[in-house]
């Protein structure tokens, strides 16, 4: 027997997972601890929907992992099992995340159109005959009233502008036989800010914050996911405090401290230990940091891209401290190099706010006397993967 055969036959021996499932982010749990009064006010704003009636549409914030999600999901099942006779609502559901879906209004719209029942080609129509392809289907439909959830929705503005939303928004003026509700959820507690007044206050008819979880509600949380994710005593003394510790101070997010336990569990299962320890948590956080600034990376809008390889090809070249100023003159640079319309020098410095806040640079405001204040910037990715993030964003930029 050879070692392949040696390792793929202990799997089964030393597996530490009884239901790995129940740790995944797209596991939908039946109870939602600590969320009680949240779900209740979404099931009392969106009640009225199981008439056929049109309710005031919705907007839902707060940080990533607080249960907006799978909160809004939990009340959408509930609906649609009281309304699956009835035939009077239907819900659909959009992550404005994805890519090739939420990059542009076009594509929205056909994926609109596509979970509808109908269809339109990729490219070519103008969006105009895209928007009127949608209102056919939808006053062909025997329901009353189309619930839209559109997850991280500040994602899709960030890429194409607030005029989808105006637009959907005002598209039950033209509707007769059917309405359409739109759930908005983001993780950006400031994205409503952003919007034009008119898209605000069409959107945000009813607001709901979903507050992070504190350390002993993430505990609740990770001890009935455990118990029905690992086998009998396989978590030490100490581990599930540890990830609630983790995710508390990561704003309180839950799915951060779900990732946790389900990458220490596997870390512990390849190195056949037989339980999970608290040094399983400290190399799972290690390697979920990695992963995480390497999401960030790949997903973020073009602009951003461009901005961030400034600062690392800027940080290789000088070796030296860099300015916002420096930044901005080698990022005009690119953006003529790669033919990408320029931002403004005070855009540029919201991008670099966001860049500190996401853990990618470290700002540090510094006063240059007579010249005013400026951001003295440093990069705060780790070595380890620096040249990892520099391939991502030369493949997606065409260097």
């Amino acid at each position: 027997m050879n070692n392949i055969d040696k390792i793929f036959d202990s799997v089964s021996d030393r597996s530490l997972f009884k239901n790995k499932q129940t740790l995944q982010s797209n596991y939908s749990p039946e109870d939602i601890p600590h969320r009680e009064k949240q779900i209740e006010h979404i099931a009392s704003i969106l009640a009225p929907s199981l008439l056929g009636e049109k309710t005031s549409n919705l907007f839902i914030y707060g940080k990533t992992g607080t249960g907006k999600t799978l909160s809004v999901q939990h009340v959408a099942n509930e609906l649609m099992k009281r309304a699956r006779d009835s035939k009077v609502l239907r819900i659909e559901y959009l992550n404005c995340k994805l890519k090739k879906v939420a990059d542009t209004e076009y594509r929205i719209l056909a994926e609109l159109i596509n979970k509808l029942g109908g269809s339109v080609p990729p490219t070519g129509l103008p969006t105009d005959q895209v928007y009127l392809r949608f209102l056919e289907i939808l006053e062909k439909s025997d329901e009353k009233l189309l619930i839209l959830v559109l997850d991280e929705v500040d994602q899709a503005v960030k890429k194409i502008s607030d005029n989808f939303l105006y637009n959907l928004t005002r598209l039950n003026s033209e509707l007769n036989k059917i309405q359409i509700t739109i759930v908005g959820i983001s993780n950006d507690l400031r994205f409503l800010d952003s919007l034009d007044p008119r898209v605000r206050s069409s959107l945000s008819e009813e607001e709901l914050v979903f507050p992070p979880y504190n350390a002993l509600q993430l505990q609740d949380i990770l001890k009935k996911r455990a118990d029905e994710s690992f086998k009998p005593g396989v978590v030490s003394e100490g581990v599930i405090a540890k990830c609630a510790a983790f995710a508390a101070r990561e704003h309180g997010d839950a799915r951060r401290a779900l990732d946790l336990l389900r990458v220490a569990g596997e870390i512990a299962e390849r190195e056949s230990s037989s339980k999970i320890k608290i040094e399983h948590i400290d190399r799972a956080n290690d390697k979920i940091e990695r992963d995480k600034i390497l999401d960030i990376i790949e997903t973020e809008p073009k602009q951003f891209q461009l901005v961030l390889y400034s600062i690392i090809k800027l940080m290789k070249k000088t070796k030296e401290e860099i300015f916002t100023g420096d930044i901005y003159s080698y990022y005009q640079d690119l953006c003529k190099e790669v033919k990408v319309d320029v931002l403004t020098q005070r855009r540029v410095s919201d991008i670099l706010a966001e860049f500190d806040m996401l853990g990618l640079i470290n700002a540090r405001v510094i006063s240059k006397g007579r010249q005013g204040r400026t951001r003295e910037i440093k990069l705060a990715i780790p070595e380890n993967i620096l040249g990892k993030c520099e391939q991502i964003l030369e493949e997606s930029l065409n260097f």
